[in-house]
Formats: structure tokens, C-alpha cells, sequence
């Protein structure tokens, strides 16, 4: 049974370094080998906020943007966010992305790996974990922190991350298999 995964960079921003650490991510997940890995960036699905008329429990989708995200979550086995922390808060463009949908999300295992100051977006992952909560996702509580993140990315873009980031992502990646498999069932 394959288990498809979603890498889903969180910020919008211009500027942004949620693409660099999520790609990272997306690779690391990649070699895990638990998982059929698919990285999406939040910036080129370009949902605008809450514009469909029906709630989205109702799945009566009337814009091609929300008809396209709803297939690429639908399609998916388990989640892993990539959030900054914006005044102690995930960023508005994840925090639309989710709620714009419902069903899709149900019954579906998800890991965070935060990123920040000091905190390294611990204050985040936690309102992104209660959100995901509320739409049915089991958010894992294990969250792969990376407090400074600038000290880890280098001046060509690239981010290294330290042995403990690393441990944390494999252990992630590793519980993320074990529920997905748990939960499959439950959305046949």
C-alpha cells in the first residue's frame, strides 16, 4: 500500500525561507522511504481568502483554485507543514488554506516542522495543531523545531540542517508512516 504525502510550505511571503527548509523536508521524507512525497508551495496554488459561497463541508466547490487544492489534499495520505511563526501565529495563507476545506482533511496524520526566532515557531505549530485538530487531522505532537533558522541556511539558499533537526525529522517521518497506515482505513 502506497502512502502519499504532502509537503506543504506555509508562507506566502515575498522574501519567504519557507520554500528553502520545506524542500529540505520533502527530500529528507523522500529518502525516509515511508512515503510517495509530492512538495506544494502554498504561493503557486494562490487560494484567495474563504471566497466560496457553500461551507466547505458541503464539497460544492464553484472556483477552479478551490476545486484544484480540494483534489491535491484529497489526494493525500498524510501532511507535513512547514510554518514560520507570525506573531506567535501560523501564517494567515495556511491558516485560509485549511479552512477553506473540510472533508479532505479528515482522518488524515500530519507532522510540523516550525521555524523562527528563539521559539523556533513553537507558539505556531501549537495553533496550527489545534487547527488541524478541528477539521479531523491528527497532529502529531512530536514538532521538529528550528529556532535562528537563518544560522542554517547558507548564502546559495541552501538549509543544513543541525544532527538533532535531522533526528527529529526521521522520527517525525517514521510516527507519520505508523498513523497513516492506522487511519487508511478509516477513509476507504
Amino acid at each position: 500500500m502506497s502512502l502519499k504525502l504532502k509537503v506543504i510550505s506555509g508562507s506566502t511571503r515575498p522574501g519567504r525561507v519557507g520554500p528553502t527548509i520545506a524542500k529540505w523536508a520533502a527530500s529528507a521524507a523522500e529518502a525516509h522511504g515511508g512515503f510517495e512525497v509530492e512538495y506544494i508551495d502554498l504561493a503557486d496554488i494562490n487560494l484567495p481568502l474563504l471566497d466560496e459561497p457553500a461551507h466547505p463541508a458541503a464539497q460544492q466547490y464553484t472556483h477552479e483554485h478551490t476545486k484544484r487544492w480540494s483534489s491535491i489534499v484529497a489526494d493525500a495520505d498524510a501532511f507535513l507543514f512547514l510554518t514560520p511563526e507570525y506573531d506567535s501565529f501560523a501564517p494567515a495563507s495556511l491558516v485560509n488554506a485549511i479552512q477553506v476545506l473540510y472533508r479532505e482533511w479528515n482522518y488524515k496524520p500530519a507532522g510540523i516542522i516550525s521555524y523562527g526566532g528563539i521559539s523556533g515557531g513553537l507558539r505556531a505549530s501549537q495553533t496550527l495543531r489545534d487547527l488541524l485538530a478541528n477539521v479531523s487531522v491528527v497532529a502529531l505532537p512530536q514538532v521538529v523545531p528550528v529556532p535562528f533558522f537563518p544560522e542554517f541556511i547558507s548564502d546559495e539558499g541552501v538549509f543544513t540542517p543541525n544532527e538533532k533537526m535531522t533526528e527529529g525529522t526521521t522520527l517525525m517521518l517514521s510516527e507519520l508512516t505508523k498513523w497513516a497506515n492506522a487511519l487508511k482505513p478509516m477513509r476507504a
